[in-house]
Parts: structure tokens; sequence; C-alpha cells
């Protein structure tokens, strides 16, 4: 056999004296995919980050590295960058975080080129643009010249594996690569990677929680916990006869089970004619002002008391627009009733009395609290605001009961959000949101950045509350696995329009609509779990 592209063997990677990787060995042949799963904290991107010598100079790592004849263990730092971007390209799981935001597209592919192809000038950008058509991004002359936050999350993954693949690496490192993407960007994303391994021959080293992924596009898997590997092999074999109780443990932890039905009633929202335009900038100063952006179309749609309205599309379909639209977040079109309240006519302050009815759980649990604050001002703020006249005792006394109520204990008040893994942050965001007792709770992408141990957890604590405390939802989500087990009716959309909506089981079961069968054909759900 031949020698192996990648090998390691007992790497030990601590931080300050606190050891998190233990006697990892794993290899990984040319042309051949690994995929590293397990859940947050398990050690998986610490190991990727240590193979390359990425993480601080605090971490303390040893053992044997080798990529092909190189031993890594005994690079001086120079010699690591003439290796980094070079030999070893490296996709980051936040394209977002990853891309200077101060500088173009262009500009960034290209440093990759100068760096280690000594390319400039037109030489660098006729490069530049052959990357992104590799890559398969349209008009790729003129997003050159774009800036990352003009692009989708589709478009700046793309750019990112663009720039690893700058200098034909014989290794790519792929950490998350479709955290966030919905189902069928996340199809292109990876169909795009395998068709660049295969056209080069490089090994690939691939992260992801997601195993339904990994199934599809990993030649083997290697399954780790709490830093250690708890079973390596084929896809297939350890999938189907896991040996494993953890990757026993990780398969069956898809989200299951369905909301607890509800009692018709009159309904709690009302969406008349809803819909949301842009105005474009001119191009010039003698130019007319060109059409609107209609973002989303108008809409009707209604949510009962204690239901679950499931929204479900690709990036760009506008979830997020209509969600910001029932918020109020954005200016719309069309008529909002919430209750006897018709919310779209109401400004100021008597907007402001009506949002503790109406909150809102943001999809990045890591930006949507602040780093400054502890855990109990988070949480206590919204209730300080609407509630002036509680006592500080009054207030506490709800703090402590509402976090108990989201499963964390009362010792977490004291803490900052960066303490806490991502499952716990988004359960500080649920109970910022409950503590109001709204009515309406609309929940953004509330799990695309978890595992899926911890996807089930939330899925499990939103049904509880829901049926606790008689919760409507408006929940979007790409992950059509959590759809089925929250949501009651599903609403799908398409460039802004609704293509089909209905019952959410006969919706994913007997989609009617071709873009709808192409969303559940790419999420390949479990006909099992129902």
């Amino acid at each position: 056999m031949s020698k192996p592209l990648l090998r390691i063997e007992n790497l030990n990677i601590a931080f300050s004296e606190s050891q998190v990787v233990h006697s990892l060995s794993l290899t990984i042949n040319a042309g051949e995919t690994l995929a590293i799963v397990g859940e947050s904290g398990s050690g998986k991107s610490v190991s990727a980050l240590g193979m390359v010598n990425l993480l601080p100079s605090n971490a303390a790592i040893d053992g044997e590295r080798w990529l092909g004849d190189t031993n890594l263990a005994d690079l001086t730092e120079p010699q690591w960058n003439g290796v980094r971007g070079n030999r070893v390209g490296f996709i980051f799981q936040e394209p977002m975080t990853s891309l200077n935001p101060l500088h173009r597209v262009g500009k960034q592919i290209g440093e990759a080129l100068r760096l280690h192809q000594g390319l400039r000038g037109h030489e660098a950008r006729q490069r530049s643009k052959e990357l992104l058509e590799q890559v398969k991004l349209p008009r790729a002359g003129e997003l050159l010249d774009a800036w990352p936050h003009q692009l989708s999350g589709g478009q700046r993954q793309r750019v990112m594996i663009a720039m690893a693949i700058a200098n034909n690496p014989s290794l790519l490192i792929a950490d998350e690569p479709t955290t966030a993407l919905d189902v069928t960007v996340q199809q292109e994303i990876l169909a795009l990677l395998r068709e660049l391994r295969d056209r080069y021959g490089m090994g690939m080293l691939f992260i992801s929680h997601d195993l339904n992924l990994v199934r599809r596009h990993a030649d083997r898997v290697c399954v780790m916990y709490r830093g250690e590997v708890q079973e390596i092999g084929p896809v297939e074999q350890v999938f189907q006869h896991p040996q494993s109780d953890y990757t026993k443990a990780l398969l069956a932890a898809e989200p299951e089970g369905r909301p607890q039905a509800i009692t018709h009633a009159p309904p709690l929202l009302t969406a008349r004619q809803l819909s949301v335009s842009f105005k474009r900038p001119k191009t010039g100063l003698f130019k007319r002002q060109p059409p609107a952006f209609v973002a989303v179309h108008p809409t009707d749609f209604d949510i009962a008391p204690g239901e679950t309205l499931g929204i479900v599309g690709e990036s760009g379909s506008g979830k997020t627009t209509l969600a910001s639209a029932i918020m109020r977040l954005v200016t719309s079109q069309g008529d909002i009733t919430l209750g006897s309240d018709k919310l779209s006519s109401l400004t100021g302050d008597a907007l402001r009395r009506q949002r503790h009815r109406l909150q809102m759980v943001f999809q990045d649990p890591y930006g949507a609290l602040s780093p400054r604050m502890p855990v109990f001002d988070i949480v206590s703020e919204g209730l300080r605001f609407h509630y002036p006249n509680l006592t500080t005792e009054e207030v506490t006394q709800r703090v402590n009961q509402t976090l108990r109520e989201v499963g964390l204990p009362e010792s977490c008040a004291a803490r900052y959000p960066h303490e806490f893994s991502g499952g716990q942050r988004q359960r500080i965001a649920v109970a910022r949101a409950i503590i109001l007792e709204p009515e309406l709770l609309v929940l953004d992408e509330p799990t695309s950045a978890l595992d899926r141990t911890v996807q089930k957890q939330l899925v499990t604590l939103l049904r509880d509350l829901q049926a606790r405390r008689q919760l409507s939802y408006l929940f979007i989500s790409h992950d059509l696995a959590v759809i089925r087990a929250m949501a009651h009716r599903v609403m799908v959309l398409k460039d802004g329009e609704v293509v089909e909506q209905g019952p959410c089981l006969e919706v994913l079961s007997a989609p009617q609509h071709a873009y709808t069968q192409a969303l559940i054909a790419a999420a390949h759900l479990n006909p099992n779990n129902k």
C-alpha cells in the first residue's frame, strides 16, 4: 500500500494542563475523505487546528504528525507558513468571520496567490477569476470586486473554498463547511468539494455534526467524545454496526416525536397581504430610480394559540425577512394582527408596550448575547423594562425560575456567555424571551449551529414549554427533520413567494410543488421518524 497522505499518531493537546485531546491516531489517503464527528466540545476542531499548528501559544501539542514525508512536528513557524495555504488548505466554519470585511473578495484570494506563487496584478486577478469559476460562482468577474457582506452564506463559503484550493493543496481540511446553510446549498457545496477532491486527488478531512451529510459524502468516519476516539472505520460499517455506546446514542439523536395537538380557536396572529420591499440605490446621478427589490411577496397566513408554523426555504428565500416583518423590525406592507391589536399600525411607545407579547430567538447563540453582561442581566433586561415596578427580589425570583424552566441551574446567573456551550447559550436566549411570558415566539434557525444531541434536547425543551405555556411559534429552519418534530403546519418559501403550505406531515410526505420535492430529496429525511 502507498504511504498515507496524512498520518497522525498519539496526538495530545492540552491547555493550561487541561488535556482536551487524548492519543488521537488517524490516517488520510490521497483522494479519500475522512470525517470526524462528535458533539460540541468533543475535540473535533481543536484536533484539526492542532494538526496544522493554528492553536494559540498556550496550547501544548505532542505526538507524531506527518504530511507525506514531512515531519510536521519539527517545522519552524516560517516553514509552517509555507505549508499552510499551500500544501494544506483550510475551510473554516464561519466564512463571515474568516473573510476580512475590509477587503474585497479578489484581494483576499489574490493574497494567497501572491504569498505562495508570487502572482500579482492582472495575473493574480485572472487566476482569482478562474478559481471563482471553478467553485461555480456566476458572474465571477463582478464578484472579485464585491465585499464579503454583499454575498450570501453559500457564496461566501464558495469564496472560502476558492481560497483554500488556490495553490492546489494535497490536503483539504473542511471544518463544518455547511453549518447554517440550507439543504440544497449544502448539497451543492459538498458535491463541489467531492468534485475538486477527485479532480486534484486531494485528501480531505471533513468535520461535521450532520451525520446524514457524513454518511453520503465521507469514505471513513472517526467518532470522538471528550477528546478521545470512540471508533473509526468505513462509514457504512460504523453507521450500520456501531460498536461504541456513544456512537449508538449519536446515531439515535435525530429530533423525533411530534408537537402536542392543538384545539380549534380563533387565530392569535393574522397576516394579510404582508410584503417587504427594499429600495435599490441609484447607479448614477441622472439615472432613474431602479424598481424596488421585493424580498417577500404579498402573503396571508394565521397562527393559532399553541400552534407552530414552520417556515422552510433556501437561503435568500425571504424566511428571516418575513420573521423580521412580523416582529416589526423591518418596514413592511399589509396587515399584522396579534389578538385584537393591529400591530402594523402601531409605532413608538404603543408598539413598545406590545413587544412583551411577541419575542424572538435569533439564529446565532454566540452573537445574540452581549459578552459584557452576566446571564442575570441578559435574562432580566426585558423584564425590568416592561415591568419597572418589580422589586429586586421579585426579579431575581423570576430569573431563577425561568433558568430552571429551560434546564439551567440558578448558579448560571452570575456567569458570562463565553463560559457556556452553544446549546447552553441558546437556552439562555430562550430564557430571555420567555421570561416576559410572550404569546408568540419567533425562532430563527435556533438549532442550526448545534450538534445533533443538543438539537434534540432543544426541540424537546421547546415542545415542553409550548405545552406548559400554550405558546405559539413561528419556527424558521432549513433542517426538515427539526421542522417535522416541531411544526403543526409548514409554509415553503422560494424567492419571497409561498409555493406550498399545509399540515406538516402532509407536505413532507406528499409535496405537491417541484421546489418542495427538491428540498425534501436533498434533506434525505428518515421515513421511520414520525
